[in-house]
């Protein structure tokens, strides 16, 4: 078989398996089986470029970063749908049966005032243009972000917002991410097809990538449908990938040749073409059995996985859209009716904080019982103190409790007119005493995160992650320790944080049992895995490496400090001779100190526009302060002139530095190392500054800042090597002070900075160019 025919055999395979998986539920083989195709796929499109196709399923995966949306005119005009009825507590009184529902609990009870007025007087200005017993289709108004898919030929042409209805913007590249969407059409399908629909996320996807959010301390998404918007926005398709996004069709523009000659037979047709549409679609012909219907959908939304915000009214009948016509921005044909969630009244009884996997303090709301949407809610996450003081919420307030999505607890608001007088507002440090609830280690919220975060690698409720990272390629390199092993030690009590590691014996490895394997059909085997003797000495051997071969900075970088990164442990580790001369040192206290009275001196100045002096007195007051702390400001620097001190070391990570090591955690840790008689050196000792061999003190490579990017044919670990052997410099991110950017394959947006900022860009071959010179 030629590798073409190949390669289209093994797209239809994969085009009809994502179909099985995503849109029907009834996949026919393993993970692992359609891992295997779809690498043999991507293998071979590698092999023979000319062959690339922009519908093939190995596309799902993103392509690389655009600069930006380009428009696209939709073939027909993609109107909104009016909203005819909004429900408001200020406009209605809700029957109150305690079940749950926020709407009906059943037709009969519908209030005339509400449903029955706006919804029947949008029915009756309707049925004076139709026929007596005209049907209505109605289904689920999903909490999405609408967008329309031109298939011609039975290919994804494109993908564009709504946009102004006339002109949206090309998310082609991000929607071809989701799994869920055909890239293909069957020869069954029409020609040419412009199909519409609502992206979302589902309620369990939203609330585990809110999680995730919370843990690395980013803001929490306010709904699914926000998540939803901003990920469609982003102009890096993979970022899009890695989002849970999922597709409903249900309406389309322009289809030539059209089969169908009502929404129903199309909604029936969808799933045949590969798309997914909704599974609830109801019928009416009259304004009772319109109400019911309604009423119906809103009980049984609570029990779709999906965020669902009303019901979508649509003539039947394709061929009266066109005879009803549309208003400049409403189709005549439909209405939306939009539900009221379901909101109660609760106490606010206390606030709890969570220590995450990560270290993330997370702050649960604690409430008084009470029934929402057909469950007891009595917690609630509040995210971070950031979102508590948007809301300004505070204990012992009366608060609205609704679920997001009809299944996250969530407080709406707060009820100002209950809120008792001595009322404090709520800060999350004051709460915990500035330390961590777990280890009483400290907290910090590090700069551009909303979230406070415990900062000791020993804390006992991230040590999965922090053994983790302590025995990562770049801290410890452990080998054999993986978070399969760092789960099981945490869980049994053997090494509850890393130090702890240096305790364990042969024994205590060997018969360590693991979580079962997982057969080829991604079922679990029948029995634990015992790890065994020789993986347990691999694992012992590299403990014993790290004990006394591991230099300085691999050390620090596994500690996991916050701000303490690869390039801040290797000078850190330049600068003292081992841990313990680092934890006593004499330069981190002089850079954090002359940092202080820089930010005092900004203060004082008496050209601070911010905060000028009151008259002329005190200007020159002012004045002599600013020259005092000046000159106090050149003693402290002047006494670390001899150890050049690198950008890489700033007083934000100082400061850090200090302040772990004079915690009682810090203490704990140094304490332990000392008992385990572990004092690691450094390999790069020289504190006046980095010696290079005579044959590199003229390199060019010498004081100059390097940043690799794009696919290079060697690990960016073995280039940054050369650089910084020849004296050169390696971050990673460009700048004003970038001197090079040393660029692979598929380079991105740093490349497109430095030609911004007239950074030299270096391909390999020009690298090389510079070596050779280094080493004449």
């Amino acid at each position: 078989m030629t590798p073409a025919a190949r390669i289209a055999e093994l797209r239809d395979q994969l085009h009809r398996h994502n179909r099985l998986y995503y849109n029907e539920a009834t996949p026919e083989i393993s993970d692992a089986a359609y891992d295997k195709l779809f690498h043999e796929l991507k293998d071979l499109e590698a092999a023979h470029p000319e062959l690339d196709d922009p519908n093939s399923p190995t596309k799902r995966v993103g392509g690389t970063p655009l600069e930006h949306f380009s428009q696209i005119d939709h073939l027909v005009p993609m109107l909104s749908i009016e909203d005819v009825h909004e429900l408001k507590e200020s406009e209605i009184e809700l029957p109150n049966h305690g079940d749950g529902l926020s709407l009906f609990a059943a037709p009969t009870e519908i209030p005339e005032h509400a449903a029955a007025g706006r919804l029947a007087d949008w029915f009756a200005k309707l049925e004076k243009n139709l026929a007596p017993g005209t049907a209505l289709t109605i289904e689920p108004k999903i909490d999405g972000v609408a967008v329309s898919i031109l298939y011609r030929d039975h290919q994804l042409v494109y993908a564009a917002t709504r946009g102004d209805g006339t002109t949206g913007d090309d998310i082609t590249a991000n929607i071809r991410t989701i799994g869920s969407i055909p890239l293909t059409l069957p020869p069954e399908a029409p020609a040419l097809m412009e199909v519409r629909g609502e992206v979302f996320m589902n309620d369990l996807d939203f609330a585990q990538l809110n999680e995730q959010r919370d843990e690395a301390g980013e803001t929490a998404f306010v709904n699914s449908r926000n998540a939803t918007a901003g990920t469609l926005k982003q102009l890096d398709p993979k970022l899009v990938a890695a989002r849970p996004l999922d597709c409903i069709f249900h309406s389309f523009g322009k289809v030539e040749p059209r089969t169908f000659e009502t929404m129903e037979q199309f909604h029936q047709l969808l799933p045949t073409y590969g798309f997914k549409a909704t599974k609830w679609l109801k019928k009416a012909a009259d304004r009772e059995s319109l109400l019911e219907a309604v009423a119906q959908l809103n009980s049984d939304r609570h029990d779709f996985p999906y965020a669902t915000d009303g019901a979508v009214v649509k003539v039947n009948d394709i061929s009266l859209h066109a005879e009803l016509g549309a208003t400049s921005r409403f189709p005549r044909w439909a209405c939306a009716y939009k539900f009221l969630p379901e909101q109660k009244e609760t106490l606010l009884k206390a606030i709890t904080i969570q220590v995450g996997r990560t270290g993330v303090l997370t702050p649960v709301a604690e409430l008084a019982p009470v029934f929402v949407s057909r469950t007891t809610v009595s917690r609630a996450t509040l995210h971070n103190e950031e979102e508590i003081q948007r809301k300004d919420i505070r204990i012992g307030d009366t608060v609205v409790v609704e679920k997001a999505g009809e299944i996250i607890p969530a407080i709406e608001r707060v009820v100002l007119e209950k809120r008792k007088p001595n009322s404090r507002p709520f800060s999350l440090p004051e709460h915990v005493d500035y330390r961590c609830p777990s280890c009483h280690g400290p907290i910090e919220k590090p700069e551009g995160f909303v979230a406070w975060r415990c900062v000791n690698f020993a804390c006992p409720a991230q040590a999965v992650t922090s053994i983790k990272h302590f025995g990562g390629r770049k801290a410890l390199d452990l080998d054999g320790l993986g978070e399969a092993v760092a789960q099981k030690l945490v869980e049994t009590g053997l090494a509850p944080t890393p130090l702890d590691l240096f305790d364990l014996t042969l024994d205590d490895l060997a018969n360590l049992m693991l979580d079962p394997a997982k057969t080829a059909e991604g079922e679990a085997a029948s029995k634990e895995r015992r790890f065994g003797e020789k993986r347990a000495q691999t694992l012992l051997d590299a403990l014993e490496r790290a004990r006394s071969e591991m230099p300085l900075n691999r050390w620090l970088f596994a500690m996991g400090i916050p701000h303490i990164g690869e390039s801040t442990s290797k000078e850190l580790s330049r600068l003292h001779e081992n841990l313990t001369s680092l934890s006593e040192s004499t330069i981190l206290p002089v850079i954090a100190q002359a940092a202080a009275l820089e930010d005092e001196q900004r203060q004082i100045s008496p050209r601070n526009k911010s905060n000028p002096p009151a008259d002329e007195t005190e200007k020159a007051e002012r004045q002599k302060q600013y020259e005092r702390l000046k000159n106090e400001i050149a003693v402290l620097k002047g006494s670390l002139s001899e150890v050049k001190i690198t950008p890489d070391l700033g007083p934000v990570a100082a400061q850090s530095f200090l302040n772990y090591f004079a915690s009682e955690a810090g203490k704990f840790v140094l304490e332990r190392l000392e008992e385990l008689e572990i004092n690691p050196a450094s390999n790069n000792f020289a504190p006046k500054g980095p010696e290079l061999s005579p044959e590199a003190e003229n390199s060019p490579f010498v004081g100059k800042n390097f940043v690799i990017t794009g696919t290079l044919s060697q690990s960016r670990d073995h280039f940054k090597e050369l650089i910084e052997q020849q004296g050169g410099k390696v971050s990673g991110s460009v700048s004003k002070n970038t001197d090079y950017l040393l660029a692979g394959e598929k380079a991105g947006s740093k490349l497109t900075k430095a030609q911004s900022l007239g950074v030299a860009v270096l391909d390999e071959e020009a690298f090389g160019g510079m070596i050779e010179q280094a080493s004449i």
